[in-house]
């Protein structure tokens, strides 16, 4: 059982508070596997979607959301991978370090000023527990995002060994039953961005506090995830159709084979009639 404190939802955007006097920090969000068990983390009173907020013990604060990943907001040297040491035996099917996709964002806070983003810093007039809330929400979208986006890359690499069979000798043979043993790794890709991340949907945060709309839009329109999100659906459906087109060619296969064999044993049997003749004949 990890030992970080839990915090319910009812209390959590109190809990997310920056210490006072800092104004210069950094968002720093990684997907630590398919799921992260935020019920066994203590997280009971939440409802719906809604992430879990963290005290990290050497400072700074962590948003867990349930499809996997994690931001840390102001946490020092180590305090995300120590994080991630301590919510290992909570997380579903973690990656690898190094298949582990992360994600930064500088963030500067700025009365003064309209809240923009600046290359790769996000201006803000203050860093209220709601701000903090949406900015997770998409840093954290924006690496569920970049994981699928290279796993379908992969998948796309399988496509072409097939596709290049079927042009040059009309027929997929091998390549296709491998495509479709991967298959099912794509559906399940949609289904954990459709159902698990929901890039896009907005949180249920800009119900209550729907003056954060325009922030929420210009933080997302900046990770380009609306368009993202549509390109991978678009590389997703391609897989899906070329799948179904070599199970088509592998059913269409199997038919003819299936054939064949019955006009094998038609001709063996006419075969085996024809020689009782011929000896009956002799006899």
């Amino acid at each position: 059982m990890s030992d970080l404190p839990s915090i319910p939802r009812q209390t959590a955007e109190a809990t997310l508070r920056l210490p006072s006097g800092v104004d210069s920090f950094q968002a720093r969000a990684v997907l630590a596997g398919t799921a992260i068990d935020l019920a066994a983390l203590g997280a009971t009173e939440r409802t719906g979607g809604a992430p879990l907020v963290l005290s990290l013990p050497d400072g700074g604060i962590a948003v867990l959301f349930r499809y996997g990943a994690i931001v840390c907001f102001a946490a020092p040297p180590g305090g995300l991978e120590a994080c991630l040491v301590r919510i290992a035996a909570h997380v579903r099917q973690p990656f690898a370090t190094g298949e582990q996709e992360t994600e930064t964002l500088d963030i500067r806070i700025d009365p003064s000023t309209r809240e923009a983003i600046e290359g790769n810093t996000l201006v803000l007039a203050d860093a209220s527990p709601e701000k903090l809330l949406l900015v997770a929400d998409i840093v954290a979208k924006s690496v569920s995002l970049a994981h699928h986006e290279r796993s379908i890359e992969r998948q796309f690499e399988r496509i072409e060994p097939f596709a290049t069979s079927v042009d040059h000798r009309g027929r997929g043979g091998r390549a296709a039953r491998e495509l479709l043993q991967h298959l099912g790794a794509a559906l399940l890709a949609e289904h954990r961005v459709v159902a698990g991340a929901r890039v896009d949907d907005s949180p249920e945060l800009l119900w209550d506090h729907p003056e954060l709309e325009r922030l929420w839009a210009r933080v997302r329109d900046e990770f380009e995830i609306r368009e993202r999100a549509e390109a991978l659906h678009g590389k997703l459906a391609l897989v899906s159709r070329t799948a179904g087109t070599a199970l088509d060619y592998l059913q269409a296969a199997r038919s003819l084979r299936v054939e064949w064999a019955i006009v094998g044993l038609i001709v063996f049997e006419i075969v085996i009639t024809l020689v009782q003749w011929a000896l009956a004949g002799r006899g």
